[in-house]
């Protein structure tokens, strides 16, 4: 019996993990088993063509939110060319499934939950050409009821599937799992279900994450829920990788309030470059924090991430979630601004899903919650929040990647908060012109980011003001997009005499004969009399030296103009 593990990636960018779990671990006893992975972008012809063409016996889909549509449109199109085809789903999207599932799709078991033991029981006894008993964790269509989950009582009993060479390495991405289960209950997410955290041996994920890094995998993701449940184990862990990784990079999801000083101090060695750590605010207002389950110290949080912000190179990604239940538009914005004095790398806006299974998706109707019934099943309004509140709060996520996130407007960005007073104020206002204009409807090229954002400034402020936030735009924009004389933007002054001009061109003759560079180097110089760091009239070069390395190199210098 031939059997096809398959699944549809949102992003072609990384390997699946689940495969080659459930097939290291399933072994000889179930037949041949083969790995495909393709993308929700290809289409569907071609993957169905290529499913076909393995010509297995046994089709088994991973099905997750981004992908169970086209899932369920392949299964339809494969019963109907092979309708002798035994086709099995699992994974989280399609684990809470109602009992007449069976009689809307044409399949032949559904994995709910951990799948090692029910798929393997399922495929062992099609190999020995025997109809599957029903077990926890599988449903047939002769038992469609839900009759709980088959655990493992040791995630070592999974052999790995990185030393059994399963795992493409080569992506550059690898998603690496190290525990299972989450310590606490968030009614939002999936992992509420799980409470039971089971970890493998050390020794176990020593052995992984050194195959791992012997192969320079550029990314590893951890895709544990809450990565430093246990301080000792996640030291031990951060140490391993400290002193045998080449050149990996480490993303986490962490606790930050679980952060106790011993590992905080060995965190103060992590090279930069090398660990990212996701923490989850998800909100600030403590009414709502009980409503949904989340017992964590904002207190510790915050604490624990000023150290990190101040004492180490991590690269910090914190997160908010809309639409939790007690928190309304006004407490939304208080929570960004909370957020973002942080002063983390990255800080994201997601509007709350309403997954399958997961305990708030149960109390929708108590708070109010109405929610797309269609994956990704986005919250659409509350009892506190309206569709236009999460659309309003939908744009200003939007913006805080594309102005703040990117890092692309730090000097404007700076002046502007502090003459704003909050973040989110803002961001409100941007959020407003951004939606007149119809900027949203499309995206935009870096230059024409910084053309919108001068429009809206020019549209917001006059005099004096404008002309001081619009050198600060210049400023970033040189320092971020290589400006080519005689093309600039408008918001630059490029009106330099003719000496001001050949001391700029001497200027760079200087400093270009203490660079050790290859290749052509262009510069642009421009005025700029507003600048704190620079008082009364002054000429800002940019040095912009042959690319040989990832992003736009920039030097900037000053020289007094003439008055």
């Amino acid at each position: 019996m031939r059997t096809l593990l398959t699944t549809l990636h949102s992003k072609y960018i990384h390997a699946s993990l689940a495969l080659p779990c459930l097939s290291v671990y399933c072994g000889n006893n179930c037949g041949e088993i083969l790995i495909r992975e393709y993308s929700v972008n290809e289409p569907k012809e071609l993957v169905l063509a290529q499913i076909v063409a393995c010509d297995a016996e046994v089709i088994c889909f991973s099905v997750y939110l981004w992908n169970r549509i086209a899932t369920l449109e392949l299964v339809d199109c494969l019963k109907r060319i092979n309708s002798k085809q035994q086709i099995v789903l699992g994974g989280p999207e399609i684990s809470f499934e109602a009992e007449d599932f069976f009689e809307r799709h044409p399949i032949d078991a559904l994995i709910c939950g951990e799948g090692e033991i029910p798929l393997q029981h399922v495929l062992s006894a099609w190999q020995g050409g025997e109809k599957p008993a029903p077990i926890a964790g599988l449903r047939l269509p002769e038992y469609p009821q839900k009759n709980g989950l088959s655990l493992l009582d040791s995630l070592d009993q999974i052999p790995s599937p990185f030393a059994a060479g399963l795992v493409d390495l080569t992506r550059g991405l690898v998603y690496y799992e190290s525990s299972r289960g989450c310590p606490y209950t968030c009614s939002f997410c999936m992992s509420a279900l799980d409470e039971q955290v089971r970890s493998f041996s050390l020794e176990r994920i020593k052995s992984d994450l050194k195959i791992l890094m012997d192969n320079r995998v550029a990314k590893i993701k951890f895709v544990d829920r809450t990565f430093n449940y246990n301080n000792q184990r996640s030291r031990d862990i951060f140490s391993f990788i400290l002193q045998h990784n080449h050149s990996s990079h480490f993303h986490f999801e962490i606790g930050a309030h679980l952060l106790d000083g011993e590992t905080l101090k060995l965190l103060k060695q992590v090279p930069e470059e090398t660990f990212q750590f996701e923490i989850g605010v998800q909100s600030t207002l403590p009414e709502t924090l009980q409503n949904v389950g989340r017992k964590a110290s904002l207190e510790h949080l915050a604490d624990n991430v000023h150290f990190l912000q101040a004492n180490t190179k991590i690269h910090l990604h914190l997160d908010l979630i809309a639409g939790l239940p007690g928190e309304d538009y006004p407490q939304f914005l208080k929570s960004i601004d909370w957020t973002s004095a942080l002063g983390a790398d990255h800080l994201q806006i997601e509007p709350v899903k309403l997954l399958p299974g997961a305990p708030l998706r149960l109390e929708a109707e108590r708070w109010g919650i109405k929610f797309d019934p269609n994956p990704p099943y986005t919250i659409l309004q509350a009892k506190k929040l309206t569709f236009s509140d999460l659309e309003r709060l939908r744009g200003i996520g939007r913006l805080l990647d594309l102005l703040v996130n990117s890092q692309r407007f730090e000097f404007l960005l700076k002046r502007l908060i502090e003459d704003f007073s909050r973040l989110s104020l803002l961001l409100e206002d941007l959020d407003r012109f951004w939606r007149k204009g119809n900027f949203y409807q499309q995206s935009h090229s870096l230059r024409d980011q910084y053309l919108i954002v001068d429009a809206y400034l020019c549209n917001r402020f006059s005099g004096s003001k404008l002309s001081v936030y619009r050198e600060l735009l210049g400023r970033d924009y040189a320092h971020h997009q290589r400006v080519v004389g005689g093309s600039a933007p408008d918001f630059f002054d490029t009106n330099l005499s003719d000496q001001e001009m050949t001391m700029v061109r001497k200027r760079v003759k200087q400093e270009l004969a203490t660079l050790d560079r290859h290749g052509k180097v262009q510069y642009f110089a421009a005025l700029f009399e507003h600048l704190q760091d620079y008082p009364g009239r002054t000429i800002l070069i940019f040095l912009y030296p042959a690319k040989t390395s990832p992003g736009l190199q920039v030097q900037e210098l000053s020289q007094m103009a003439l008055v």
